[in-house]
């Protein structure tokens, strides 16, 4: 049987699209960490920032920037995993992204109550 040449993974071709595109790495994970809200589907968002990770400088060296061991980050960033706040800060900084936080879609019943009326204070009547 011959080997194909010229023929890329799909995973290298992804990675790198990545490599390239830094909006397209954000835009990229910023729709996958969504599913972490999602219990069975968490392992989108963990895989999605595992993607970039290998993109902008591999694993390994990814690990040695946040100071966690290689095992660790394979570990942490697996199907299964489930990251510290502290390392999921610390890979996001390595690959020079950040943690941010929107907005629900919908409405949420905890949902901050509205601004007073001019001239009222809350919980004051009148």
């Amino acid at each position: 049987m011959s080997k194909l040449t010229g023929v890329v993974s799909h995973h290298e071709a992804e990675l790198a699209e990545l490599r390239a595109d830094r909006e397209l790495a954000t835009a990229y994970l910023k729709v996958a960490m969504e599913s972490l809200d999602n219990p069975n589907d968490r392992a989108a968002g963990l895989l999605a920032l595992r993607t970039v990770a290998e993109a902008y400088g591999g694993l390994g060296t990814v690990a040695a920037e946040a100071g966690i061991s290689r095992e660790t980050l394979y570990r942490t960033l697996s199907p299964k995993g489930n990251p510290t706040l502290k390392t999921l800060l610390a890979v996001l900084k390595t690959v020079g992204l950040r943690l941010s936080v929107a907005s629900e879609r919908h409405a949420h019943r905890y949902a901050c109550p509205r601004r007073p009326t001019k001239g009222r204070a809350y919980g004051v009547r009148r």
